[in-house]
């Protein structure tokens, strides 16, 4: 009996440690054209204000009716993030100046590129039961805005993470019964 006990224990001591494999995983994913954040500050670090024309662009695989998550932004939109509340045109950069003066020949071009995966760690069986979950979190995100006035580029702008790692843990000691005395309170 004891030798049965001991079999059942190592058993199940290896259930909780294994199935790693079985923990889901996902990904979000726009990293065309470019599959590395530093090919995206390439990219953004060759377009030269007032000298890059739309077919220049086009080479670098920015082109918003090929290139995916490019957003074509209409002169609207451009004032109503790149000028102040108080339209003081004054301390603005000169592209976005002649963006302004000339007002239905000025598109934008916002990029939003990105590659992040998610990642649980840990044991499967703790996992599926509710008692303990990890998930890494990693990647890189690039944000490019361009302003463009008769096929030429004015102005441009990045903002963007190189490296994204978070690492996010929850333990439930209750494990799957955790949450029962909160919807069982919510039922009165």
């Amino acid at each position: 009996m004891r030798l049965i006990l001991a079999a059942l224990s190592a058993c199940a001591v290896l259930m909780l440690g294994a199935c790693s494999s079985l923990l889901p995983r996902g990904q979000a994913r726009t990293d065309r054209p470019w599959a590395t954040f530093d090919q995206a500050h390439a990219a953004f670090a060759s377009i030269q204000p007032y000298k890059t024309r739309v077919e220049d662009l086009r080479k670098l695989g920015i082109d918003p009716f090929v290139t995916p998550n490019v957003a074509i932004l209409s002169y609207a939109d451009i004032l109503r993030d790149l000028v102040p509340p108080s339209g003081n045109h004054f301390a603005l950069d000169p592209g976005i100046r002649d963006c302004l003066q000339h007002q239905n020949a000025c598109k934008g071009y916002s990029i939003d590129q990105s590659h992040v995966d998610h990642k649980r760690v840990g044991s499967f069986w703790l996992d599926f039961l509710d008692f303990r979950r990890r998930t890494i979190t990693s990647g890189w995100r690039f944000k490019m805005l361009m302003l463009v006035v008769d096929d030429r580029v004015v102005y441009k702008i990045w903002s963007g993470q190189p490296d994204i790692s978070e690492v996010q843990s929850t333990a439930n000691p209750l494990g799957p019964l955790q949450g029962f005395g909160e919807s069982a309170l919510g039922r009165f």
